[in-house]
């Protein structure tokens, strides 16, 4: 197992290049600063205004919702997507709430449900690999989450090395450490040896290590195999978890389950058609409004079919 080196800040992030990377993390930091209140209704605004100039991410949480949900009518879908576009430009603010605020303001605006499982499951020594989904407040879930019950961070590092340095230090502050997202053998050892790994499988990561399994109406969603290598080799717990902003006032609940059961071993289509039914597909309708509908989950489809967007 290789934990990722913390990157060192270094005197050539300090090159022109770099100076609108350094220009948006100080904004961010300022921010941050202020009452929540007001970065609440400043993610809105920004939120409303991406989406007037991204059209073609307005078009593709448009399609998502038809796609998962096509009961459902087009006025609740219309308002569904306004919700979304809000908490799209919102991220941006709870981005640097979670790499900035002080724990203790922290704190104030975290809750916690569900906890009693983990405790017990640590008593018992035994890994657990904590499900996630990308909702947008995912940096606000990683960070409460390291207030009460720390783990292994799976971690992709940025291509922009400045950013990098920022995005590590940011996240590893909520994590006992960073492992690399390839370092499959890496996340063997931490299950192993009883740590709690964070893993999002909820995105189309492509058809390498990946399935063809139904997700809400899609019946064919191409899903990552990898939970089933995780847990066949470990023989770890399952457990699904969600943050929820509860309010417009910045209450935000950490919703932890009960560990999964049931799960089919040594049948990775199986193991992906359970893991989204039962972890992945809860843990986004406990606020739809909250999840990243903008990523095209459905852009990678079996041999021979046309595309979905």
């Amino acid at each position: 197992m290789s934990k990722l080196t913390a990157p060192e800040f270094k005197t050539a992030f300090l090159h022109p290049r770099y100076w609108p990377t350094l220009l948006m993390i100080g904004t961010m930091k300022l921010i941050s600063l202020l009452p929540y209140r007001i970065q609440f209704l400043m993610g809105k605004g920004i939120g409303r205004l991406a989406i007037k100039l991204l059209k073609k991410r307005r078009y593709t949480i448009e399609r998502n919702l038809e796609l998962c949900f096509p009961e459902m009518s087009e006025a609740e879908r219309e308002a569904l997507i306004k919700k979304n576009v809000d908490n799209a430009g919102l991220a941006l603010f709870e981005t640097g709430m979670a790499w900035f605020w002080p724990d203790w303001r922290f704190k104030r605006h975290v809750r916690f449900e569900g906890v009693e499982y983990l405790d017990a499951l640590e008593k018992e020594g035994r890994g657990v690999l904590l499900v996630a989904a990308h909702s947008m407040n995912l940096e606000i879930g990683a960070r409460a989450f390291g207030l009460r019950a720390p783990g292994v961070g799976v971690y992709r590092p940025n291509n922009n090395p400045c950013f990098d340095y920022f995005q590590f230090h940011g996240r590893v502050r909520s994590n006992r450490y960073m492992l690399d997202r390839k370092d499959v053998k890496g996340m063997f050892r931490a299950l192993r040896e009883g740590e709690r790994v964070w893993y999002a499988p909820d995105h189309d990561y492509g058809r390498r290590r990946s399935t063809f399994a139904p997700l809400f109406a899609v019946d064919k969603a191409c899903t990552t195999t990898g939970t089933s290598i995780l847990v066949d080799a470990t023989q770890c717990a399952i457990v699904p978890i969600a943050i929820v902003r509860d309010t417009d006032d910045g209450m935000y609940t950490l919703k932890i389950y009960q560990p999964l059961e049931g799960f089919p071993h040594k049948d990775p289509d199986a193991a992906a058609a359970f893991i989204n039914k039962n972890a992945v597909e809860p843990v986004i309708l406990e606020a739809p409004e909250q999840y990243m509908w903008l990523h095209r989950r459905f852009k990678t489809r079996p041999e021979g079919e046309s595309s979905l967007y």
